[in-house]
């Protein structure tokens, strides 16, 4: 027993520092590693390497995958994402996020099963439970390529934050079409009724479970001041509120998503220290390093299980209808959002990638299941397509669609701003110290006398690049005007809670600054 342990562990050491290796040379290169991770996949997957041909056989295992992703990781990614996404965030963005996660979602469903019914010849149940699956999103690889270009917060968020809710969504119609869909349409009109039900019963189930998980974690960690321990809880959380969920039938990775948003917005302000808050986002963020960079490499491995051959018209007319429902979806669902910059639409249809959930969704459909093999070989044929194709033009569409025009000083600018804040907040700890006498005057005034040479150097070279790009500082000042309404909102926020002001009250004022707020970020955004 301890043998048989000890050699599905070395696999797993073995596949962990394949993936490390990888992702170095990824990012010494500056591609996304999420990428490369499955270009070497499929490159072993090929090719015969004695050292790592028990961890292929042992990770290539169906049963394998599905634990891994679906019991493991998934959890994993979705709770370590939900701490790096401020509700604030969410709420300032929630007509997109709201709009692709659920009606995108549905939509995209809806064209892709049809499509696959009519077009594909699929049998109706096979063709709605693919359209399902093949519904969730994977942004890892297009965020990393987000970041490493400095594209706005906003289109960040919004591609994100679909992410979460639509994985929870895409699961729960995947659950209603693998295993209902045949019944509810022999019952006809009351069928349709019951997959409402039930729909509602796993989206609302999660979201209770969730809540209650989310709320007690943040009560408990409210009562210690230990990071270890704190941490623990987090976990805790986030397996404890996906297989609860699972347990009773509803929805866990909406309880994950819910729990997660509630433990680091309310739970963050009422039970964390910042060296708590450091120390949870760096274990999870190092968790979720780990866990994506095996994902990948399994799923590189992964495709080359399936069997391709005499299947390339069905997988081509494939890949042109999940495209073409994506583009429908968010160009239809977005065009009812006033203001909604086109340039974020051609990126966020473009960057609607599928990864690992797809895939991991079609391998835990039963053996018997009849169109199981159409099923993984339409999955493994796009999530391959949209890991490649889609994940390496995905930069040079943001650069051709206008999103990093503009940025001309930029960077210069943002060396001047941190050096000017260094030395302010310097300067202000120096005086905080000089009041509770812990320096003298004259210790404060030659401390000070250094800085303040700095500081003016730094203020000169500030309105130079001002006159130099006028542009900076009109951003600068509509991100000031925003910050102050963020201000405004939690003042107002704060009297509706003293009961100073009525809850009608407080939710006008409320509304009204997140408006003025949403006004600024599409001026903003249409600029760049």
């Amino acid at each position: 027993m301890v043998h048989e342990f000890n050699e599905v562990f070395m696999q797993v050491l073995i596949l962990l520092a394949l993936s490390v290796g990888v992702s170095i040379i990824a990012k010494y290169f500056k591609q996304p590693y999420s990428i490369a991770l499955v270009i070497v996949g499929l490159v072993i997957g090929l090719l015969h390497f004695p050292i790592i041909e028990e961890s292929k056989d042992f990770i290539t295992q169906s049963a394998v995958f599905q634990v891994v992703i679906l019991s493991i990781f998934l959890p994993t990614l979705l709770g370590e994402a939900t701490l790096n996404l401020p509700f604030s965030d969410l709420k300032e963005n929630k007509k997109p996020i709201f709009t692709l996660a659920f009606a995108g979602t549905f939509i995209t469903a809806l064209i892709i099963g049809f499509s696959a019914y009519f077009l594909l010849g699929l049998p109706i149940e096979v063709a709605f439970t693919f359209a399902a699956l093949i519904s969730a999103t994977d942004p890892i690889s297009v965020l990393s390529i987000f970041k490493s270009l400095g594209v706005t917060k906003k289109l960040t968020t919004i591609i994100e934050g679909e992410s979460l809710f639509n994985d929870g969504i895409a699961v729960v119609l995947f659950t209603i079409a693998s295993v209902y869909l045949l019944d509810y349409i022999d019952m006809g009109w009351a069928g349709l009724g019951s997959g409402v039900l039930l729909f509602l019963k796993f989206v609302i189930g999660g979201l209770i479970v969730g809540a209650i998980f989310g709320v007690l974690a943040s009560r408990s960690i409210k009562l210690i001041d230990n990071y270890p321990l704190e941490i623990t809880i987090s976990m805790l959380l986030f397996f404890g509120s996906f297989f609860t969920a699972e347990v009773i039938h509803v929805s866990g990775v909406i309880a994950v998503v819910v729990s997660g948003i509630i433990f680091s917005n309310y739970g963050g302000s009422i039970g964390m220290s910042p060296v708590t808050k450091l120390n949870i986002n760096n274990f999870w963020s190092v968790i979720a390093f780990i866990a994506n960079s095996i994902i990948f490499l399994m799923v590189g491995l992964e495709i080359n299980n399936i069997d391709l051959s005499g299947k390339w018209g069905m997988i081509l007319l494939g890949i042109f209808i999940v495209v073409g429902a994506r583009a429908i979806a968010v160009y239809t669902g977005l065009s009812f959002i006033k203001g909604f910059p086109m340039k974020f639409k051609h990126t966020l249809n473009w960057g609607g990638l599928k990864g690992s959930l797809s895939i991991a969704l079609a391998l835990s459909l039963p053996t018997d299941f009849d169109g199981r093999d159409e099923i993984l070989v339409l999955t493994l044929s796009f999530v391959l397509f949209s890991l490649i194709v889609q994940g390496l033009t995905i930069k040079p569409l943001i650069k051709k669609v206008g999103i990093l025009d503009n940025d001309e000083g930029i960077e210069q600018y943002e060396e001047v701003i941190a050096s000017i804040y260094r030395s302010e907040n310097a300067i202000k700890d120096w005086e905080e110290m000089r009041q509770n006498s812990f320096i003298t005057k004259a210790e404060l005034e030659e401390l000070k006398e250094d800085y303040q040479e700095k500081l003016d150097q730094y203020y000169e070279k500030l309105e130079t690049l001002y006159n130099q790009y006028p542009e900076i500082k009109k951003k600068h000042l509509r991100s000031a005007k925003r910050d102050a309404l963020y201000v405004e909102y939690q003042a107002v926020k704060e009297l509706a809670r003293r009961e100073m002001i009525s809850d009608t009250v407080g939710s006008k004022h409320m509304d009204e600054i997140i408006e003025r707020i949403e006004e600024i970020e599409t001026k903003m955004d249409q600029d760049k």
